[in-house]
């Protein structure tokens, strides 16, 4: 167990107990793909594969960052809080530069770290980081931070210190999330909702296939993608793209590859609508409709998938799937598909057969199971 596993390295490095062991889970996104980042809307859970943190307080002012998994130690005093530092710590030390620019004083810890969350799988792997270090370092230091804060300060180590131009999905996800429901989020107005999302009582699973085809939120693709979004706003006068109320008047105006990627994110942000109102009526046959909708769009207007996440989608529609889609920004990551529960053995093996027939490394499959937020264990 994973808990275990920090509190052994910790004693370990330091000689004695943590204080405590918090954890922040990774998330998919059911739907809402690049919305978040122009005001629109979203749709993620929890899953149960989390990073965790066992910490304790030091006496120095310095803080020492432990990866188990990475089998690395990194020291570092308040000086060497540089943003664009390089290096895995830095999901760590961001968090604390975030808090210290807050104007929230921030004592020096021994923070060890370990994950079950995939790397570059579209999974939040670092949004996990981040929000269990944020939990650990709060509770260290008696800071009394709301969910939705706590998130943002996660995102501002992401953007400002570790350079990743990601909107705030990730975080609130990783935050807010309860077990069970996936998370509606405004992202203008920061408004939530839970939405029940109990599909294994409905006699479904969200399937969850990992191409193992890597990417990296700090590549220039994805920064393009947000600012051709943002010369769209320039172009048509508007805040964000939220604000597109006649998406045909707009495409008129607009450059033919900025139009296409305003129309994935217009669209993208009525799905995500439609997809509460089917979950909310039970309609989980509209759900994969337009979960599959959604890939599509992602692959010919947002340019954003590649051939083994394609593969994935088609072959687990076409073996039963009720919807599949890619999940996380792009390039590669983790295709989740809307499953019967007497079908999941079915669609994993077609799936898994497509990839060894187009001669792609065997994925790995797992069930996605809506689960709680960040959280101290210990």
């Amino acid at each position: 167990m994973l808990t275990k596993q920090a509190i052994d390295a910790f004693t370990a490095l330091t000689g004695s107990a943590p204080a405590g062991v918090w954890a922040a889970p990774g998330r998919i996104n059911l739907i809402g793909e690049h919305t978040d980042y122009n005001d629109g809307f979203v749709l993620p859970f929890a899953l149960p594969q989390a990073a965790y943190v066992a910490a304790a307080p030091r006496a120095d002012g310095r803080w020492r960052f432990r990866s188990v998994d990475l089998d690395e130690t990194v020291e570092i005093g308040g000086a060497e809080l540089l943003p664009g530092t390089p290096g895995w710590h830095s999901y760590l030390a961001g968090v604390v530069w975030a808090l210290r620019q807050a104007g929230h004083t921030v004592g020096g810890a021994d923070l060890v770290l370990t994950s079950d969350v995939p790397l570059g799988a579209g999974l939040s792997s670092s949004a996990a980081i981040e929000c269990a270090a944020l939990a650990a370092l709060a509770e260290l230091n008696s800071l009394d931070i709301d969910p939705m804060d706590r998130a943002k300060l996660a995102r501002v180590a992401e953007n400002a210190y570790v350079g990743a131009p990601t909107g705030l999905l990730d975080q609130a996800a990783s935050t807010l999330c309860v077990a069970d429901h996936a998370l509606f989020l405004d992202c203008r107005t920061l408004d939530t909702r839970q939405v029940p999302l109990a599909v294994t009582a409905a006699g479904l699973e969200i399937l969850v296939v990992d191409t193992r085809t890597r990417h990296s939120h700090v590549d220039g693709e994805y920064a393009s993608r947000r600012a051709s979004c943002e010369e769209a706003c320039r172009i048509l006068g508007i805040p964000a793209l939220r604000d597109v109320t006649d998406l045909a008047a707009a495409l008129d105006v607009l450059p033919e590859e900025v139009g296409r990627r305003v129309r994935h994110v217009v669209t993208e942000d009525e799905r995500v609508l439609a997809a509460v109102e089917a979950l909310s009526a039970g309609d989980h046959a509209e759900l994969g409709r337009l979960m599959t909708a959604s890939h599509a769009s992602m692959r010919d207007d947002y340019e954003i998938t590649e051939t083994s996440v394609d593969l994935a989608v088609e072959t687990a529609c076409a073996a039963g799937a009720l919807g599949a889609r890619m999940t996380g920004g792009g390039f590669g990551g983790c295709v989740l598909a809307l499953v019967r529960s007497d079908q999941v053995e079915a669609v994993t093996t077609a799936v898994r057969a497509a990839f060894a027939g187009a001669g792609v490394a065997e994925p790995v499959t797992f069930l996605g199971r809506p689960s709680a937020g960040a959280r101290r264990l210990v």
